[in-house]
């Protein structure tokens, strides 16, 4: 991969520019690639934040507890795209690490829910508020209006690759 000149991340153009109808939906292909490059980066770096010795992986089912609260495993595991045996070993490592345990469903007795500790719930709410202080900075000279739109959008890619 070769960045370009200015050294931003981002790569160089092709030296065969497309055009027509593909143009948007390469450029596209091209900024998400670097934003998922940075993605991964930054996630490693959250995931060790909240404990050192956490995956990287890991940290994405932690803002999923978060977010929503006590889930079976088996939902964790649909909504990360995981298979059951690799999500019982990231819920053993979690709970080895005190961030999560283990509760019992109240509407299925035989069931169990995985759930933050309040050690993980305050570690994962640290780090959060750390990225949304950090987004606030980097994106200090656009217009609300602006990140809504993009939230907005990115939703919308997010549910179509759900599908």
């Amino acid at each position: 991969m070769q960045e370009d000149a200015k050294g931003d991340g981002r790569e160089a153009e092709p030296s065969a520019s497309p055009s027509g109808p593909d143009r948007p939906f390469l450029a596209l292909e091209r900024e998400l690639t670097v934003l998922l490059r940075r993605a991964r980066a930054s996630q490693g770096e959250m995931a060790r934040e909240v404990h050192p010795d956490l995956e990287s992986a890991a940290y994405g089912l932690l803002v999923r507890l978060d977010e929503c609260g006590g889930r079976r495993a088996t939902e964790l595991a649909a909504y990360i795209g995981v298979g059951k045996a690799t999500m019982s070993r990231q819920l053993r490592a979690l709970e080895e690490l005190g961030l999560v345990a283990r509760e019992p469903d109240p509407a299925d007795g035989r069931a169990w829910l995985i759930a933050l500790t309040e050690e993980g719930r305050r570690r994962v709410g640290r780090v959060r508020e750390a990225r949304r202080a950090r987004y606030v900075r980097q994106l200090a000279h656009w217009q609300r209006g602006e990140v809504a739109e993009l939230a907005r959008l990115l939703h919308e890619l997010n549910e179509g690759a759900e599908k």
